[in-house]
């Protein structure tokens, strides 16, 4: 069985490909996708995702507000009580993202902290997005203690060295559909080295679908495809790296139930 690690659910297509959410479940579940983490990018709209998701005991949240959504209406306080709720099981995401945004990197960065400072406060680990920001990153990362609580640098897309930095701070690394793209070499041999009990696979759907679904919209049930590819690229059984990944995800995520 796969965990798929970080999905937005409240963003796949509900009017042409799917249903609803149980139809996205009963998919990932007949590709052996046995659990899902819907990831929340902003607080307005995280209390309908929550209503969405909580009659599936395999499907868990996280609360949290994107860096490129801190424009919605939001506050640290509503943040903290939002993510007490016992079906949430994460904080985040949040993190850094200087590619689209670099006039609001105070701003980025305090949100940041803050978000960490939850993870701490509930004990719940941090879905950490970042690009173009690898320093700051990892500087605040450590400076609020990211190893108390634990996090994950998820659809990893950087170099060894900072998958390292990450690795020595106690966190995990999650692999997108991205590594299946033909330009992702550099991914590729990152992710070769990334010890197995530190990797979670993950969809980011409905972005980033990896090969053979190029051109369409993702799904929780194609990370099958992106556990089959690393599998492959690491030279190990498709048993072997499902029951891996699948462990790593309860370990990090430990009040999700299994």
């Amino acid at each position: 069985m796969f965990v798929d690690s970080h999905c937005h659910l409240d963003r796949l297509d509900y009017e042409k490909k799917h249903r609803d959410i149980a139809d996205v479940v009963q998919k990932a579940m007949a590709k052996q996708v046995s659990h899902l983490l819907s990831v929340s990018v902003t607080l307005e709209a995280f209390p309908a995702m929550l209503a969405a998701v909580m009659p599936f005991e395999n499907v868990f949240a996280s609360c949290g507000v994107h860096p490129l959504d801190l424009d919605s209406t939001w506050t640290t306080d509503q943040l903290l009580e939002l993510a007490q709720h016992p079906k949430v099981v994460a904080i985040g995401e949040t993190g850094l993202d200087y590619y689209y945004s670099t006039e609001n990197k105070a701003e980025q960065q305090q949100a940041f902290r803050e978000h960490l400072r939850i993870s701490r406060q509930l004990n719940k680990p941090v879905i950490v997005h970042t690009r173009d920001a690898k320093a700051d990153t990892l500087q605040i990362l450590r400076e609020e203690k990211v190893g108390d609580a634990g996090g994950v640098l998820h659809c990893f897309t950087e170099d060894w060295e900072m998958a390292k930095s990450a690795l020595d701070l106690g966190m995990f690394i999650s692999i997108s559909g991205i590594v299946t793209f033909r330009n992702a070499e550099a991914l590729r041999e990152v992710t070769k080295q990334i010890p197995m009990d530190r990797l979670l696979i993950e969809t980011d759907s409905p972005y980033l679908a990896p090969v053979p679904h190029r051109g369409h919209q993702n799904e929780p049930a194609y990370v099958a495809d992106v556990a089959r590819f690393i599998a492959q690229l690491k030279g190990i059984s498709l048993e072997t790296l499902a029951e891996q990944t699948t462990n790593n995800f309860f370990n990090l995520f430990s009040k999700a139930q299994r």
